[in-house]
């Protein structure tokens, strides 16, 4: 941080005298410098106006911000302000409509890392189980930088954040599947799965299992491409769930017998299921309990590749008591933007609510 902090007025200044349609010799006035000065310091709980404000911020030249004193913890610290802002639906959708969401990704090109992964987390949070801010995002062109951004960035906290957005940006979009299809984004995904980055692998693993539910043809792509040797590697992974992400992939392309894209004959794929049969056999209850999706995905996984109950099976390891109990949703706790999260989940239980919602109507 500066040593005074960054110097807003002079940047009102700039902006204004900068912006679209205004004139050089344009006076600031006191009632515009007092509404910027207190928006920008946190002086009004006016959402709208504060997304201007960053907005505003997002659309200044790097080195003007860093000549009125404003660091790349100034903008980390707005971007995550910004986030918590559009974790509301409406919100998110209202971030174009006030000029916020082209210059937010304008900053997926910024020259520091950190801002570059921030912004593609804001993306994700805008984008999230949201179609109408899903198709401003493919309007804009959104989607080619977070491809750039994923496949090619120097850092790897950038390209795991920008991989989250293109997740987030094509589930349930079909013209955002295409493109990414179009555009070679499975040979990324495979760069991912052999990055040895748990978090990369992780999400990169949940996209493919994603696109291999809603196309049966892109398990071909999936099997040319060398997928089924790199999943049959993670399967055994020390992170559980890379070794249950893999193991999903792995069902679907056996699933899919027209085109046999999981050689079922592979003895690495056999010798994979007999040693996490071993392993899972010897655990305790508590570490059983825990691996009831790894049980049973490596029981399905068996019985349709060698038509034939699995060990798990006869030794009754499939299905236990402790199954009963919900096992919590993990993909979508980690996926979901957490206030979005708990806004539905408080809108299932309390559906004729008479107390409206601070941040705007639950989705």
């Amino acid at each position: 941080m500066a040593n005074n902090g960054p110097n807003w007025d002079g940047l009102l200044k700039w902006s204004l005298s900068h912006s679209e349609g205004a004139s050089s010799s344009r006076r600031l006035s006191e009632e515009d410098r007092q509404w910027f000065m207190e928006a920008m310091q946190g002086h009004t709980i006016d959402s709208i106006s504060r997304m201007k404000m960053i907005s505003q911020i997002m659309k200044t030249p790097e080195q003007v911000l860093e000549a009125q004193g404003v660091t790349s913890d100034d903008l980390e610290g707005m971007l995550d302000e910004l986030q918590e802002h559009v974790e509301s639906i409406d919100l998110a959708n209202d971030l174009n409509s006030i000029g916020g969401l082209v210059p937010l990704l304008s900053y997926l090109k910024n020259s520091n890392a950190i801002i570059r992964a921030k912004a593609a987390d804001v993306l994700t949070t805008v984008v999230q189980n949201n179609p109408r801010s899903q198709q401003l995002v493919m309007e804009a062109n959104g989607f080619e930088p977070l491809l750039t951004n994923f496949t090619s960035d120097p850092d790897i906290r950038v390209r795991t954040k920008a991989l989250g957005a293109i997740s987030s940006l094509i589930r349930h979009n079909q013209p955002g599947i295409t493109a990414f299809r179009l555009a070679n984004g499975y040979a990324g995904l495979r760069d991912a799965l052999v990055s040895g980055t748990v978090r990369f692998q992780r999400k990169a693993l949940n996209l493919i299992h994603y696109l291999l539910q809603e196309s049966n043809s892109d398990c071909k792509i999936v099997r040319d491409l060398g997928f089924p040797r790199i999943m049959i590697h993670l399967a055994s992974n020390q992170d559980f769930e890379v070794r249950e992400f893999a193991l999903r992939g792995l069902l679907e392309l056996a699933r899919e017998e027209s085109e046999r894209n999981l050689d079922r004959a592979d003895v690495n794929l056999r010798q994979l299921l007999e040693e996490r049969t071993r392993r899972i056999i010897v655990m305790s209850e508590e570490d059983l309990c825990a691996a009831r999706e790894e049980r049973e995905l490596v029981d399905s996984l068996w019985t349709v590749c060698y038509d034939e109950p699995s060990h798990l099976r006869e030794k009754g390891l499939v299905y236990l008591p402790c199954d009963d109990e919900l096992a919590p949703d993990v993909v979508r706790d980690r996926f979901e933007p957490p206030l979005r999260a708990w806004a539905a989940r408080r809108h299932d239980q309390t559906s004729e609510s008479s107390v409206p919602l601070l941040l705007g109507p639950a989705p």
